[in-house]
């Protein structure tokens, strides 16, 4: 394998080394799949993301992203982190908005320029589809709540922007920081899902200037937890709009992510109701801050 150069970024951060973080290599077209699965075990990151060339296909750049055990076809953090990377090591220059060719399609991702240091990028991510409501008392066992920690006026559901997960909706943030997954009921319960990952979310908060705080478990893509999740974060905002969870039809929500793990993560969450036929349009925001860079020989 040729020399690639890389880059780390600290996604969703509001400060160095928080966050989530991705390492995203450039110029990586030579790279055969197996050679990005095996660079994506060694950083042992959520996800690692390979810009395939400098050049623009379609209208945007392809990219492949993996977690330390597979392909996925989309990720939220991922995206935003590799557009950062995309605009500021290999574009070059100031511009509104880039696109991402992934396996979902194609995502755009647009950058905020009107604070040249305080950078947001928003990503809108596809229409979220919404599939099987689960029993309550099987997300209370591979969760190790009481049935009353969960609650009963939303549903269990498996929600999708591209990457399918299993929203369960909490009372309050003691029982979200108690969460202990129990690997085989959780094993035994996605053997019957499309979604293999849990987001779970209450209305308290660590601070009280944020609106949601969030944990997600990604055991079966190698991913114990996720200290911010892009995708995820996505799939809730639909959520949140389809069941009125705020009792409006549009949010703007700041959600902390990341807290119980020690990497404290500010996601951004913009979507409403565009129409019955069109559905529910999501964006996720968040910054990226640069921390490192280098060659893998």
């Amino acid at each position: 394998m040729s020399r690639v150069k890389y880059y780390i970024v600290d996604v969703f951060a509001e400060a160095k080394y928080t966050g989530n973080q991705l390492a995203v290599f450039i110029n990586a077209g030579g790279l055969k799949p197996e050679q990005m699965q095996a660079i994506a075990r060694e950083t042992n990151y959520s996800e690692t993301t390979f810009i395939l060339s400098e050049q623009v296909e379609s209208g945007g750049y392809n990219v492949k992203i993996f977690t330390p055990s597979q392909e996925i076809p989309f990720a939220g953090h991922p995206t935003l982190g590799t557009a950062y990377i995309l605009q500021q090591e290999i574009i070059n220059q100031s511009i509104e908005e880039v696109i991402l060719n992934l396996k979902v399609g194609q995502i755009p991702v647009k950058i905020d320029a009107s604070n040249s240091d305080n950078k947001y990028l928003w990503m809108q991510q596809k229409i979220p589809t919404f599939g099987k409501i689960l029993a309550v008392d099987a997300i209370a066992e591979v969760l190790h709540l009481r049935l009353d920690e969960i609650d009963a006026n939303y549903p269990i559901q498996e929600v999708s922007t591209g990457l399918p997960f299993i929203i369960v909706p909490l009372k309050n943030l003691e029982s979200l920081k108690r969460i202990k997954v129990n690997l085989d009921k959780c094993n035994d319960l996605i053997k019957y899902t499309e979604a293999k990952s849990i987001l779970v979310f209450c209305p308290e908060t660590y601070y009280p200037e944020n609106d949601l705080n969030v944990r997600v478990f990604c055991h079966y893509l190698g991913i114990p937890e996720d200290p911010a999740t892009g995708s995820a974060n996505g799939c809730l905002a639909g959520y949140l709009v389809e069941y009125s969870y705020f009792g409006k039809s549009e949010i703007n929500l700041r959600v902390e992510q990341g807290y119980e793990i020690n990497r404290p993560s500010l996601i951004l969450l913009k979507a409403s109701q565009t129409s019955a036929s069109e559905g529910i349009e999501v964006n996720v925001g968040g910054k990226v801050i640069m921390v490192a860079k280098g060659e893998f020989l």
